[in-house]
């Protein structure tokens, strides 16, 4: 599908009436019995629109088939409407902990076996919950769907009688470890949980945090979670979504066989839509293991599709919708704050209008003093009201959001499935833009002085521990606890379990793999010589364009650490035209986006843009590129957003590890052993004119490369890109790495993160540099089964067996000249030792015996199969042409790849297995408290030593 942006708003008007029902008779009369057509959305021309069918089975099931031929894939959606809201008081946590059983296996699908099918067909598989659904998605190559159908239908018709207590308390388990992981060992993790008791009722669902309290979890028993099944994840409570290279009717004959005699589950009803409301303003605070203080604070406004939903979006972008924002221009630009933002986050049952503001402790760090500010902008924005730029750029953005959104079949499958769940259509692209296009100044000062002025708000201030003299103010609010519900569920009635008039325990067959066709490139220069390597993609008006400059990091010396990172972030402020605002605006007004940025071993131009703007942001980039501003306040708020990041991050156990194991590699002279953030000492050092030298040494063209993916042939992008023919200077050559340091044996080396809740582990070596064809590839084949895969060995050891952590993993990764192994995973900190152990265990195994002839087999299918997933948005297609690019690979390497996953023998690969994989040359690391982690390793048998991060 092309789309045409120049007469998208004019289509957005029109296109709602146009997308009505086309009842077709012929093919409703040819449908399998039990299948209903309800609609079909048919585009008319230049309609902003996804196509689509929509059938209903006798079951109460609502099938959405959307095709879309131009990649060799399908994609495949059940959205069950259930959520943490449809738990009951004292019973949280259930709909997620479901999240998590539906991939234990079902009847006549075996335990462990639903990644394992997924992933062993090529595809990518994950489910997610929130508030008010819970979904299970696939995307795999087009001759793979029958298999998905039969795996989805088994877990919705079949699930129970293959759930028991022991699957039951290992998933218990991993969610206590994704919770452990994602709120209680996070800088601020536990904000929303809190925030939400004070937001809502006690009796209001959203109350309640989607992963469960634990306590709740603890209480839950297997009776529960059946129950739970039963009353929710009926066919009359889902929505079966399918996008891609798909025959309609095969897919149809194909949902109706496997879904088609699953028994309806009991009646669900709508949940009331109460408006939330707060008798007064509430505090709140906590003290947390982190840097610096935040305050977040929230209005209760409406709900999702709500007529005034569209005006409080607007209103949000204006206070606080990056740098152009009243928010910005009063917090973040004078450096009371190093990060604010203003949002408008909906949901089926309630919206808000959220403020947040990270205080920079370099201005004291007072909470009180930053709410002070937020009320006066908000004054001020009353005073100011709102300028048709506001209005203009508000729609332009979400024009080009929605264009954006559309690149994926997997995007517009989701778009097509939440919309059907929530609202009963599937597609609203075009009513969703007549709404942004329809609102005026007036709806937004109306849905100001209705929702936000003198209105009673929830605000919350997390600060370090011990320092609550920066809270905003004195906690007025303690949330109540409400009864816990005497059963888990209600409604209960009814019950019919399914009975399969087939054998469901044949896994179905799948057809000959589809044929894969590359991205068409081409290859050209520009006058200074510039390489360019693009391709053309047309089912979208837009553009992606990467200038890549070799160097990054790798420039900066030792001393000047996070130089390459300070000099990119400067070159996205001012230009010598411009302020960094006026630019922002520019940007906006075009719904385009331009980041400068800064890796390990390049600085990188990110553009995206439509079309029919690329012109006049290609403007912009030469604005930036070639007259940078580099003023002195711009340097010093940048500089102190930077220095007050990296104190945030010393909070954060990940980047603890990340930073600390590449020093352990690399050494600390090394500019691959120094993170590319610097340290809080180098980049306290640096100056304006140190940037100003990094500029000129790494912003040449001899180290730009360029890659483009647009609608626009080679014909027509190269003259748009002869702007930057004028851009001049010899490649720079950077230092060879110094040698590595070395590493006594049987010692473990530790970082203490006093009272933390999780240990990360991380064991590994330097290992090989990145090539597409020779060793580095057979070593990504080689792990595979190990660790590069949901179903691999670490990860069912430590995850599905033991619960000790939310995911296992190893790898390698390498660049040009050097590259490294690591396994890794976050595990619960009693456990520790118990986890490293296994680690070794597994390592050692792999090592001395290698991958079975099962595991080879299962690594080929998967692999040679999953490239049908790889070109399908303009960003994949860019990356696969700068691994061209960058690595000087043949345009036809996949090819060799191909034959090298059929033809290279199992043997091998355990040779290769025997050879990098030796426990012994491998240095370990753990992040946790040492007082409880310490004892754990030593009892292994290992010296522990100490370690600290530069400063």
């Amino acid at each position: 599908m092309k789309l045409n942006v120049n007469k998208w708003i004019l289509a957005a008007a029109i296109s709602a009436a146009l997308s009505g029902c086309a009842y077709n008779a012929q093919q409703a009369s040819s449908l399998p019995q039990g299948v209903t057509l309800i609609e079909i959305a048919t585009p008319q021309e230049n309609q902003v629109s996804i196509p689509y069918k929509k059938y209903q089975l006798a079951n109460g099931l609502t099938v959405i088939l959307h095709q879309d031929k131009s990649d060799p894939l399908a994609h495949v959606d059940v959205t069950y409407h259930v959520g943490s809201a449809r738990e009951l008081a004292g019973r949280s946590g259930f709909a997620h902990l479901f999240e998590h059983m539906m991939f234990q296996g079902s009847q006549h699908v075996e335990d462990e076996q639903h990644f394992k099918v997924v992933t062993e067909a090529g595809g990518t598989l994950n489910g997610s919950t929130n508030t008010d659904r819970t979904n299970y998605f696939e995307t795999v190559p087009s001759n793979q769907l029958e298999k998905m159908l039969w795996l989805e239908s088994d877990r919705m018709g079949f699930l129970l009688p293959a759930l028991t207590s022991e699957k039951f308390e290992v998933q218990r388990e991993t969610v206590k470890n994704e919770r452990a992981q994602r709120i209680d060992n996070r800088p601020y993790g536990r904000l929303n949980e809190r925030f939400n008791q004070a937001f809502y009722p006690a009796s209001h669902p959203y109350s309640w945090p989607v992963i469960g309290w634990p306590d709740d979890l603890d209480r839950a028993t297997v009776d529960d979670v059946k129950h739970f099944f039963q009353r929710w994840y009926g066919p009359n409570n889902a929505t079966l979504t399918i996008g891609g290279d798909i025959d309609e009717m095969q897919t149809l004959a194909w949902v109706n066989k496997y879904f088609g005699e699953i028994p309806a589950g009991p009646v669900v009803k709508p949940e009331a839509k109460t408006m939330v409301t707060l008798d007064k303003t509430r505090y709140i605070s906590m003290e947390d293991k982190v840097h610096l203080p935040l305050i977040y604070i929230g209005f209760p406004t409406v709900y999702a599709q709500h007529k005034d939903e569209a005006a409080l979006d607007l209103l949000a972008n204006i206070l606080g919708g990056g740098k152009t924002s009243l928010i910005y221009k009063n917090l973040v630009k004078d450096g009371y704050a190093v990060q604010a933002a203003v949002s408008h986050p909906c949901q089926e049952l309630a919206c808000q209008l959220s403020l947040y503001a990270v205080a920079n402790p370099a201005k004291g760090g007072s909470l009180a003093d930053l709410e002070t500010r937020i009320n006066q902008t908000i004054n001020e924005f009353e005073q100011r009201g709102v300028t048709d730029d506001d209005l203009q750029k508000v729609k332009v953005q979400f024009e080009a959001n929605t264009i954006f959104g559309m690149q994926s079949v997997a995007g517009k499958v989701s778009t097509l499935a939440a919309n059907q769940t929530f609202f009963g259509q599937p597609d609203m692209v075009a009513s969703d833009l007549a709404r942004y296009a329809n609102v005026t100044k007036a709806d937004v000062m109306r849905v100001f002085n209705t929702y936000i002025k003198n209105k009673p708000m929830v605000v919350m201030s997390i600060v370090p521990e011990g320092q609550t003299q920066l809270i905003a103010h004195a906690d007025n609010f303690i949330p109540t606890t409400m009864p816990i519900a005497q059963e888990a569920v209600t409604g209960l009635t009814g019950i019919t379990f399914a009975k399969s008039s087939f054998n469901r325990n044949k896994m179905p067959s799948s057809a000959a793999a589809p044929l894969l066709t590359v991205p068409q490139l081409w290859d050209s220069k520009l006058a200074n010589g510039i390489e360019v390597m693009g391709t053309e993609s047309d089912e979208t008006p837009t553009v992606e364009l990467l200038i890549y400059l070799d160097g990054g990091h790798r420039l900066d010396p030792a001393n000047k650490a996070g130089l390459a990172e300070l000099t990119a972030s400067m070159l996205n402020e001012s230009s010598e035209l411009r302020s960094s605002e006026d630019l922002a605006g520019a940007l906006d007004m075009l719904g385009s986006s331009i980041s400068f940025g800064s890796s390990d071993s390049q600085s990188y131009i990110k553009v995206s843009s439509l079309t029919e703007n690329l012109d006049a942001t290609l403007a912009l980039v030469k604005e930036r590129l070639f007259s940078p501003g580099f003023v002195a306040a711009d340097f010093e708020r940048v500089k102190q957003q930077q220095l007050q990041g990296l104190q945030h991050q010393l909070s954060d156990a990940n980047y603890l590890a990340s930073t600390g194991f590449s020093a352990l590699l690399y050494g600390e002279n090394s500019p691959l052993g120094i993170s590319s953030d610097g340290t809080i000492n180098t980049i306290s050092a640096l100056t304006l004119d140190d940037v100003k030298q990094f500029y000129h040494q790494q912003y040449r063209a001899g180290n730009a490369q360029m890659v483009v993916v647009s609608d626009l042939s080679q014909q027509q992008i190269m003259p748009k890109l002869s702007m930057f023919a004028q851009w001049q200077g010899e490649a720079t050559h950077f230092a060879a790495l110094p040698a590595l340091p070395t590493h006594p044996k049987n010692i473990v080396y530790l970082i203490d993160k006093p009272g933390a809740a999780q240990s990360v582990i991380n064991i590994g070596q330097v290992s090989l540099p990145y090539d597409a064809t020779g060793d580095f590839f057979k070593a990504y084949l080689m792990n595979y089964p190990l660790g590069d895969a949901f179903n691999s060995r670490v990860n069912l050891n430590l995850r599905e067996d033991k619960g000790y952590t939310y995911g296992a993993r190893t790898q390698f990764s390498g660049g040009e000249d050097t590259g490294k192994f690591m396994a890794y995973a976050s595990v619960r900190s009693d456990v520790t030792g118990l986890s490293l152990a296994e680690f070794v265990k597994e390592i050692n195994a792999y090592q001395a015996s290698g991958m079975t002839d099962e595991e080879s087999a299962f690594m080929r299918s998967s692999i040679a199969q999953s490239q049908a997933l790889e070109y399908e948005t303009p960003y994949q297609k860019a990356g696969f042409l700068r691994m061209i690019q960058r690595y000087q690979l043949a345009q036809d390497f996949t090819a060799e790849q191909d034959q090298i996953v059929n033809s290279i023998s199992t043997d091998e690969l355990n040779k290769l297995a025997s050879k990098l994989l030796n426990i012994n040359d491998m240095v370990m690391l753990v992040v946790g408290d040492k007082t409880t982690v310490e004892p754990q390793l030593k009892a292994l048998g290992y010296q522990v030593e100490m370690v600290r991060l530069a400063d």
